[in-house]
């Protein structure tokens, strides 16, 4: 799997006003005609799957907070937007933020159903993508917003956004599904960021390859073999207090 970039954005509450959101939707649309006009269907999943790109049009929809509300409120519009044109230009879009994003599968379904589609691809890409940025990537970011863009012909994109509370921010995941080589080897093709985590446990690294594995194997292992050798494991535990008393020591070791 080829990720496109990821964007790292300060995590702001609330939510865009209603007014605003309206003209993003309107604007959106038009935008997303004059995209598949000039670029066809699978141009306008490459814009959406450029972080960079993605980031302007948000400020050109009138969202031009540099916050975490850019990737929700966009994708909120453009969805919006393709429920009105969606068939017309063939492209369509599922998911959200928080429980909508979980309900992707069964839109997809409601898609697929309406229109013919066979849709099994798309669920396994949307599943998949959510679980490498959310467990094979532990970066400290959990994700809490997922959309998926595809069309009529099968080809997609994804948005995904997780948040660390801690840290008051919040890190957009950008991919872009014709590129497919591997959903756990080397996703990444793009960072873009102004905040680099010391403590990352990235097992779809290269060098992770061995780490894959191996995980792979010891997961078909007997559970009772790994109690038995963590029973083997000697453990040295000594009291707080100066003193040492009888009971301290064990005269068979």
């Amino acid at each position: 799997m080829q990720k496109t970039g990821i964007a790292h954005l300060p995590l702001h509450g609330g939510k865009a006003p209603a007014w605003l959101f309206q003209r993003m939707v309107k604007l959106a649309r038009e935008i997303l005609y004059i995209l598949c006009l000039e670029w066809g269907r699978k141009g306008v999943l490459h814009h959406i799957s450029d972080p960079f790109w993605f980031q302007a049009l948000g400020c050109v929809l009138g969202f031009d907070w540099h916050s975490s509300g850019v990737t929700t409120t966009v994708c909120g519009a453009i969805k919006e937007a393709l429920k009105d044109i969606g068939k017309e230009l063939g492209i369509f879009a599922v998911g959200g933020k928080g429980k909508t994003a979980i309900n992707t599968p069964a839109e997809l379904d409601r898609i697929g159903n309406s229109l013919s589609l066979e849709i099994s691809p798309l669920i396994y890409a949307s599943r998949l993508t959510a679980k490498v940025d959310n467990v094979a990537l532990q970066d400290g970011y959990q994700l809490y917003h997922h959309s998926l863009f595809f069309t009529i012909e099968g080809n997609w994109c994804v948005v995904q956004q997780g948040m660390n509370p801690m840290l008051k921010y919040a890190r957009r995941y950008h991919w872009l599904g014709e590129r497919v080589k591997s959903f756990v080897c080397e996703p990444h093709n793009a960072i873009c960021t102004m905040r680099r985590e010391d403590f990352v446990l990235n097992l779809v690294a290269k060098q992770s390859e061995a780490t894959r594995k191996n995980s792979v194997i010891l997961c078909q292992e007997n559970p009772e073999k790994f109690y038995k050798q963590w029973e083997k494991i000697s453990v040295l535990k000594l009291p707080p207090r100066h003193y040492l008393l009888t009971k301290d020591i064990n005269p068979q070791r």
